[in-house]
């Protein structure tokens, strides 16, 4: 059909408008001791595992792998493993969070301070920084099997 494609634009196009849904990633890095990495924002209080928003035409892989880079100096050298699919009901009524557990990685150096990023470190998740948000420590659980995934971020 001659005006398949652009109609199938327009209609994207007005759902986007009119049904907005955000996508963001988050990271579960463990290095060889078991330590989950974490970082501290500028802009917002709290630990958090590195992470961000989708961008349009970017892949969740690619916005997991742009993020953690940003974010931790952290390349990743294996595929990550989707974790599980959060609706995050605190962000907004249409904010989705996907979680991924990654595998082999490399970092040269740490992460040092800038606009965007305060600290950054590998924590012993018995031992986690003042300032953890509730949602990190849940998502620790589940990814440590203590707790059943609760699929509310």
């Amino acid at each position: 059909m001659l005006f398949e494609k652009p109609l199938i634009r327009l209609l994207h196009g007005v759902h986007l408008v009119a049904r907005p849904v955000t996508l963001g990633v988050r990271a579960a890095i463990f290095d060889a001791d078991g330590r989950i990495f974490l970082v501290r924002h500028t802009y917002v209080s709290g630990w958090y595992m590195p992470g961000g928003g989708v961008e349009p035409g970017e892949t969740a892989i690619e916005a997991l792998t742009r993020e953690v880079f940003e974010e931790g100096n952290i390349a990743l050298e294996a595929p990550p493993q989707l974790f599980s699919v959060f609706f995050n009901r605190n962000a907004s009524n249409r904010d989705h969070v996907l979680l991924y557990r990654c595998g082999a990685f490399s970092q040269a150096t740490g992460k040092k301070p800038d606009a965007e990023i305060a600290e950054t470190g590998f924590y012993a998740p018995d031992v986690l920084p003042a300032g953890t948000t509730d949602a990190t420590r849940r998502r620790l659980a589940e990814l440590r099997g203590e707790a059943e995934t609760d699929h509310y971020w």
